[in-house]
């Protein structure tokens, strides 16, 4: 048969036909677990562990914990093994797990849009001083993490936590993880809408609900009516973002499918928009598509943004509307763009009523039991005993009167906890590294730390927003394809030829205005040791060739790769 316009396939090689073994979709009959993880996910809920925490492995000890519920449905309880000490990067990917692991645990408290009382702070600080060595790390999803946690002290710390309001529930895990809100809401003069009713309302019907407790990866989700956009809604499985709908007025814009790691997606609108009183709703329905049609198969395509990517937003949105919701949702517009480039609400500023909110910058989001002590005392000295935290690793005091604000920033101060930082101390950001994460190849923490200290002292003039995050490897928790100056642990040659600690560069990525990931010049790779020249000459360039009132972001899109290395 010759070939055809109608049959081009007649001259053709005859491929091999294999049958293929699907994406492991529920919604299409594949029930059989097709990796270990969804295997002991489907053997018994991750939520049930609690159970044998509290019953067996608390009073037997590290070495009884089964190992699907030690590196799998723990993680449901907001613990993961952390990393054994004196374990250099280069054996991370070498290693078994149980090599890896430590008999101690990092424990995420979970903390719903940010919202905090004096009193829930300070137990995390009693929690931090009695159980976790004095580690408290403040996270870019506004939880806070602690540190060294023996098996034993868990149940005692669950009481502790649960006693005034906390959990560690679902703070890790293939579910619907913490859920992002404006450190503000309900707060700030220039909100658009409160989301805090809606957030309350996701967590009541989701969170420990056995309905949406196998996922088949990571849930993450983000509600906020500031007109900052300031929870990083382009990241996020599924976000609710402020927008003004010119006839119903106050609501929130649709967005699902963002996320970073090593394949990363910036969200995509779906043009909806959502009433405050249907978030509850939608949010319910986007987590079920992703439950029934979500990817199973491979843990590395698994998340949302794989299966919004195949479908496309036209089709998402008509299933969540005909299979899930019943209804169709109303047509409105995108959110305007915001007109600051912080987005942290650090520094003082006026509240709706007339009261004032005062935002304070740790490094890279470290502090410790005894610190949080003291930051509570400060906030329920100066305001009303609320407290928030942020998507950029900061917090927040509210309800400040003006007479009160200058004897707080003072006491913050004292504590190294400034309301009025450096642009390197306000942009610096960086996950847990190797001190504890058994996935890092690099540290972080401590050299955020020193990075602060170095470019301040070199180039103490400079003031123009610029954010630096820092990764102990490729999974991206710091956010580094959408910093401005990305830095992505692994390890490099250094001039004798020698591995040694260093990072692969992002440059120009952003969030908010004009959302994108960094470029990766060719070969620019830079040691740990180097990095603090590197940064303070890249910045030197920057000033001297952007043009006027041209973003970091902008100019390293267009600049030459020997003004960038």
């Amino acid at each position: 048969m010759a070939a055809t316009p109608q049959n081009p396939a007649a001259s053709a090689p005859r491929r091999k036909v294999s049958r293929h073994r699907g994406e492991g979709q529920w919604a299409a009959g594949h029930f059989t677990p097709l990796n270990g993880a969804e295997q002991f996910k489907k053997d018994d809920d991750g939520l049930n562990v609690r159970t044998r925490i509290e019953t067996i492995y608390s009073k037997r000890g590290f070495d009884s914990i089964d190992p699907n519920d030690l590196r799998g449905r723990m993680r449901w309880w907001g613990l993961y093994t952390q990393r054994k000490p004196g374990i250099d990067g280069g054996k991370t990917a070498v290693l078994e797990p149980e090599e890896l692991d430590d008999e101690h645990f990092m424990m995420r408290v979970r903390i719903d849009g940010g919202r905090l009382t004096t009193e829930q702070l300070r137990v995390i600080g009693e929690v931090s001083e009695e159980f976790a060595r004095g580690t408290a790390d403040i996270t870019d999803r506004q939880n806070i993490q602690l540190h060294w946690v023996r098996i034993e002290d868990v149940p005692e710390i669950w009481q502790r936590l649960e006693a005034v309001g906390l959990s560690t529930t679902e703070a890790c895990g293939d579910v619907p993880r913490v859920i992002l809100g404006s450190p503000v809401a309900g707060i700030a003069a220039d909100e658009i809408i409160d989301g805090t009713p809606a957030i309350e309302e996701v967590h009541r019907r989701v969170v420990g609900n056995p309905a949406f407790s196998n996922l088949p990866r990571k849930f993450k989700s983000a509600i906020s009516g500031s007109p900052l956009l300031d929870v990083a809604h382009e990241i996020n499985d599924v976000a609710f973002v402020g927008t003004v709908h010119p006839e119903h007025g106050p609501g929130f814009d649709l967005w699902v499918g963002g996320g970073l790691s090593t394949n990363p997606k910036i969200g995509v609108r779906l043009g909806a928009w959502v009433p405050l009183d249907e978030v509850a709703d939608v949010f319910e329905g986007v987590v079920s598509i992703f439950r029934d049609h979500g990817y199973r198969r491979l843990r590395t395509r698994a998340r949302l943004k794989f299966l919004v990517a195949d479908w496309g937003a036209e089709k998402f949105r008509r299933v969540l509307e005909d299979d899930y919701l019943g209804r169709p949702l109303l047509d409105g517009p995108a959110p305007a763009q915001p007109v600051e480039r912080w987005r942290d609400h650090v520094g003082v500023h006026r509240q709706q009523d007339g009261r004032y909110y005062v935002g304070f910058a740790p490094r890279v989001g470290r502090v410790d039991g005894t610190t949080l002590a003291k930051i509570a005392d400060l906030a329920e000295a100066h305001g009303s005993g609320r407290l928030r935290t942020t998507v950029e690793q900061k917090m927040i005091v509210l309800d400040v009167e003006e007479d009160r604000i200058p004897s707080l920033v003072e006491g913050l101060e004292a504590l190294d906890l400034t309301v009025r930082p450096s642009p390197f101390r306000r942009g610096t950001m960086a996950c847990t590294g190797i001190e504890f994460c058994k996935l890092a190849i690099v540290e972080t923490k401590a050299r955020g730390a020193s990075l602060i200290d170095e470019l301040e002292r070199r180039i103490p003039d400079f003031d123009e927003p610029v954010t630096i995050n820092i990764n102990g490897c490729p999974n991206a928790c710091a956010r580094i394809q959408v910093a401005d100056i990305g830095l992505k642990g692994q390890l490099v040659l250094d001039e004798r030829g020698e591995q040694v600690e260093g990072y692969q560069v992002h440059l120009g990525g952003a969030l908010g205005l004009e959302p994108g990931f960094g470029r990766k010049v060719r070969g620019l790779k830079v040691t740990a040791q180097e990095l603090p020249d590197y940064i303070e000459r890249l910045l030197k360039r920057f000033r001297a060739e952007r043009e006027d009132g041209e973003r970091f972001a902008a100019w390293a899109a267009r600049a030459g790769e020997e003004s960038l290395s």
